[in-house]
């Protein structure tokens, strides 16, 4: 299914849910591929470089979703290293869908970038990071997706200063989006999309929206307020161990949003014809034929 189709470019944040198996991995490559998804989209970071040696050796905030004795230990074993992604993106590429990947620092940014994919995206939590932003402005020549959620609009506005000093702000995507998981509706704020189209979208290439809430409804409505790119976050089952699963879609719902997306884009037109040609039986059929013009000339 072409991006037109469906009316928004949809990104299966794959992220960490792959609980740090390859064979998850690729089924979940699978699951959004045969579901019309355009985009695969994993991360990449460096525990030892984001965490401090306090946070590295602290047990998980939740320790039923832990996989590992610490906070670290849980990140290293999500971790796949740099020979992984390249399996994932060819196992992508074999799949006819793009391969994507967000980056929590330098170091990642550095690894990925050497696999060339067509989009780089920084994420909520590190969208300050200047000097990630830099690298990944300077190093990678394709899309920079950056996602807005817990960010000010000083804050929004320093990292468009950071793209335009760069001369990038053309390649970037930005995303509404709320970072908590999952994300009740009334929290949802898809109005965001307008005010970030308004506010940036003569600068940036577009605005997409990044949901981390329950179902698919509020992906449609983000698409009919302007969002070109759709993400949200794929699992195999929410019942799997980690705190993202809660707030990811099924391989049955992912078929769902991506129906419903291009469903609803089709419709978003204006009669091409004062009468469509589908409507003319029916016409034919049930139309009163006296008009309320004729009528009153005939009074």
């Amino acid at each position: 299914m072409a991006e037109s189709e469906t009316g928004a470019r949809l990104i299966a944040e794959i992220g960490c849910n792959h609980l740090g198996e390859m064979d998850v991995a690729r089924q979940l490559i699978e699951a959004a591929a045969c579901r019309q998804m355009h985009v695969a989209k994993f991360q990449k970071r460096d525990p030892q470089t984001l965490l401090s040696p306090e946070q590295y050796d602290a047990p998980h905030p939740n320790p039923e979703h832990a996989y590992g004795e610490t906070y670290g230990a849980h990140r290293e074993f999500l971790e796949f290293d740099p020979d992984q992604h390249k399996q994932l993106k060819s196992w992508c590429e074999e799949r006819g869908i793009e391969y994507g990947v967000s980056v929590w620092d330098v170091a990642s940014a550095r690894s990925i970038v050497e696999l060339n994919p067509r989009t780089i995206k920084v994420p909520s939590a590190c969208n300050l990071d200047a000097e990630l932003l830099d690298f990944v402005c300077e190093h990678h020549d394709g899309e920079i997706h950056i996602s807005l959620g817990m960010t000010t609009k000083a804050e929004e506005l320093s990292i468009l200063r950071v793209l335009n000093a760069h001369g990038r702000a053309h390649d970037a995507v930005l995303y509404a989006c709320t970072s908590a998981y999952p994300v009740p509706a009334e929290d949802a704020c898809l109005l965001e999309i307008q005010r970030l189209i308004s506010a940036y979208g003569r600068e940036v290439r577009a605005v997409g929206f990044s949901g981390h809430h329950l179902g698919t409804a509020l992906d449609i409505a983000a698409m009919t307020l302007g969002a070109t790119h759709i993400e949200r976050h794929v699992t195999l089952d929410r019942r799997f161990k980690g705190t993202d699963h809660v707030a990811s879609l099924e391989p049955d719902e992912i078929g769902k949003l991506a129906c419903d997306l291009a469903a609803v884009s089709a419709a978003l037109t204006l009669k091409q014809s004062e009468v469509l040609p589908i409507e003319l039986p029916a016409r034919e059929k049930l139309k009163t034929r006296v008009t309320a013009s004729e009528r009153s000339r005939d009074d």
